[in-house]
């Protein structure tokens, strides 16, 4: 007989849920549990109106949460079934899950769970090293196992072609004086529960680089200094684009991110042309897939990092008042 989720398993499973990714790190979720359930929930007041007018980064940010919820509570040994925007009265309603019969975890639960912790966006410059075959082949499959696929870009007129479209995008969004604000106001030079860190955003981009750079207030290269030449670049892609394709998409960017962390590898996103609809439309015209990107990843090995801060659980979460 089904007993529900209590607070205390909400509250545990939501402090993995609160290490996936958003943009500029604006953790814009809430989990709440109604009936027994938990629910995922969009937090507006987090939104990037000028980055994210149409909320797809949130829907991203919120399922790659939910993927990271999924996880806590199969090694809790209570996992859940998903029902995605259960409630359409309630745009802001996610997802719901519900407890499903218990279970141990499986061995690749176990170590995409070990990784939440380890996973970081990785903005320097990555080793020459290549990415081997079985890698490769394991991040498609993470990908797949969520619905979605997954495109390598692989070589130099690949990379070259998806580049320009980048750099296109990233001039787009350069010459707007609301989102270059915006995104300063998430730059973070004192410690701080979110946005990113000025430590983290990595070095500052240079016109001869191959791949734009979001310029977060990272230090100076020093001259001659390049990043990688000929980096694996990956877009991640969904079916379609409603507002499930995206919770869907997020759900499949945590498994192939923590599949990534997993295996060594080191990630950073580039969303510029995703971002901009006319860059992502290029894109997806490029790559001749049926579906819409969602993510473009730059994988490859690199130095150690840390993951950014992340807020106090509790202020996550909306707890049912208890009866007198």
């Amino acid at each position: 007989m089904e007993t529900g989720y209590t607070a205390a398993q909400l509250r545990a499973a939501a402090t993995d849920a609160v290490r996936a990714p958003s943009l500029h790190n604006t953790q814009p979720w809430r989990f709440r549990l109604r009936d027994g359930g938990i629910e995922v929930r969009s937090d507006p007041a987090r939104r990037l109106p000028a980055t994210d007018p149409t909320g797809w980064g949130v829907r991203v940010a919120c399922g790659a949460a939910l993927f990271n919820l999924r996880l806590a509570l199969a090694m809790a040994g209570t996992p859940a079934t998903v029902r995605l925007r259960p409630h359409p009265a309630e745009p802001d309603v996610l997802a719901l899950l519900r407890p499903a019969a218990p279970r141990r975890p499986s061995p690749g639960e176990q170590a995409l769970y070990a990784a939440i912790p380890r996973r970081f966006s990785n903005r320097a410059p990555f080793w020459p090293d290549p990415v081997p075959a079985d890698a490769r082949w394991r991040l498609g499959e993470a990908a797949r196992a969520e619905q979605c696929w997954l495109e390598l870009l692989i070589g130099v007129s690949a990379v070259a072609a998806f580049a320009e479209i980048a750099r296109g995008a990233h001039r787009v969004l350069e010459r707007d004086p609301t989102y270059r604000a915006e995104r300063d106001e998430w730059v973070r030079t004192e410690p701080s529960p979110d946005g990113i860190p000025a430590a983290a955003g990595g070095p500052q981009g240079e016109p001869q680089d191959l791949l734009p750079t979001r310029g977060f207030g990272g230090l100076d290269r020093a001259p001659g200094r390049d990043f990688e030449p000929e980096p694996l670049v990956a877009v991640l892609g969904s079916p379609g684009n409603t507002a499930v394709d995206q919770v869907v998409a997020g759900q499949a960017l945590q498994r192939v991110l923590l599949a990534a962390t997993d295996s060594g590898l080191a990630v950073s996103m580039l969303s510029q042309p995703i971002e901009v609809p006319s860059a992502r439309e290029q894109l997806r015209q490029s790559l001749g897939r049926f579906g819409t990107p969602q993510m473009v990843m730059r994988i490859g090995y690199g130095q150690p990092g840390r993951p950014t801060p992340r807020r106090p659980v509790d202020e996550v979460l909306d707890l049912p008042v208890p009866h007198p």
